[in-house]
């Protein structure tokens, strides 16, 4: 190690001390997350950006595992272990690790090892309260970090999904454009997609296997498309299996007997998507937005405005917090309040921590039958100790 690392470390570990002070001062227990998880449940759950940059291997077993790309579903993991009914409300504060792939030389600002300190706050039925709780303890620990001059950057995916919830969208069309609300460049060239008329399938004899399939009758649809592989001397290829290939050909089908979005139903869309500034205004907009479309958001958004008020309580500059209607960070498993912390103009270097509310992760890697309230955020700590030293 260098004088110039061995520098950094004991800076980091002094910041790391600091943060975690603030973190069970406020009542978060210390937990230390496995470094090795199970691959499927972060593979399912963390979206595709970052599924092809979670490091994965297979044991001597055979078992497919990973390292731990975040710790917010490591952290899921020991709460469900310790409760798994989820009944007990639990807050845990960790800091360590986190691995991604980076294509190319890993730098400073990306690196393929990095550290996060954070939280995970699970079971408080007080939603809009517990939000603005995290948020402020996470602005608690950045301030006496050090980090000034900092703007904050939020989004609620909920209401997002009860618009499109509202508009006359197939439940397929509505699932596969949540899916891309997180690549703003995909979801925009899924969304034109879908206002244009469906292009057949170039083969004819695929199309009119498609148009055979029953979707009620999955095991009988696998089998139709087995043996149509089968006769046409075709081998399954790549890394989709029958029951994928089925799927597809159902979807595709399915599409072929759908009627093109409107275009006041793309335009609401994007209008929406577009809306940014202080919450204030930005939800004025929605709102009229809303009004003008003839559609019903007011619970959604009265539970933003009530939690805006609630920052203004907590003494949280409302000048600088900023609403972004098409906000989502980067993981699929968010559901609602998501936030940001970062640095303007600074680019990845000045997205310092970021989190937000996760209420249905719970009941997906676990045997819970229901959503169980959670929220939590990360601290990249090296970008944290960067921007001090930048002079921020």
């Amino acid at each position: 190690m260098t004088a110039e690392s061995a520098e950094q470390f004991e800076a980091l570990e002094e910041q790391a001390a600091q943060i975690m002070g603030v973190l069970t001062r406020a009542g978060y227990e210390r937990v230390a997350p496995a470094f090795i998880q199970p691959a499927d449940i972060f593979l399912d759950r963390i979206g595709e950006q970052l599924r092809n940059r979670t490091y994965v291997f297979t044991d001597p077993d055979g078992q497919e595992l990973c390292l731990r790309p975040d710790l917010t579903i490591p952290s899921c993991r020991i709460y469900l272990e310790r409760n798994p009914d989820a009944e007990t409300p639990a807050r845990y504060a960790y800091n360590g690790p986190a691995f991604r792939y980076q294509p190319g030389e890993p730098d400073l600002l990306r690196p393929r090892e990095f550290r996060q300190a954070g939280i995970e706050n699970f079971g408080d039925p007080n939603r809009e309260r517990t939000d603005v709780e995290v948020l402020a303890l996470l602005l608690e620990a950045v301030r006496l970090a050090g980090l000034g001059g900092f703007q904050i950057r939020c989004g609620d995916l909920a209401m997002f999904v009860a618009l499109l919830r509202a508009l006359p969208i197939p439940a397929r069309w509505q699932q596969r454009l949540i899916h891309n609300f997180w690549r703003p460049n995909a979801f925009q060239r899924h969304l034109r997609r879908l206002a244009a008329p469906p292009k057949p399938l170039s083969d004819p004899g695929v199309a009119a296997l498609a148009a055979a399939l029953d979707p009620a009758d999955p095991l009988m649809a696998e089998q139709t498309v087995a043996a149509y592989l089968d006769d046409k001397g075709l081998a399954v290829l790549g890394a989709r299996n029958i029951g994928e290939i089925t799927q597809r050909l159902m979807s595709a089908a399915a599409d072929m007997r759908e009627q093109p979005l409107a275009a006041d139903v793309v335009t609401l869309v994007e209008n929406y998507l577009a809306v940014s500034g202080p919450p204030e205004s930005a939800l004025a907009a929605i709102s009229a937005l809303m009004t003008d479309a003839g559609i019903d958001l007011s619970t959604e958004i009265e539970e933003c405005r009530r939690r805006h008020a609630l920052m203004r309580e907590a003494d949280i500059d409302p000048n600088s917090v900023v609403f972004d209607a098409d906000f989502g960070r980067r993981f699929e498993y968010y559901s609602g309040f998501v936030f940001q912390v970062e640095l303007p103009g600074r680019g990845v270097a000045g997205e310092i921590a970021g989190g937000g509310r996760y209420d249905g992760l719970l009941a997906a890697i676990g045997d819970v039958k229901r959503e169980v309230p959670a929220i939590g955020f990360a601290i990249y700590t090296e970008r944290l100790l960067a921007a001090k030293g930048a002079g921020s």
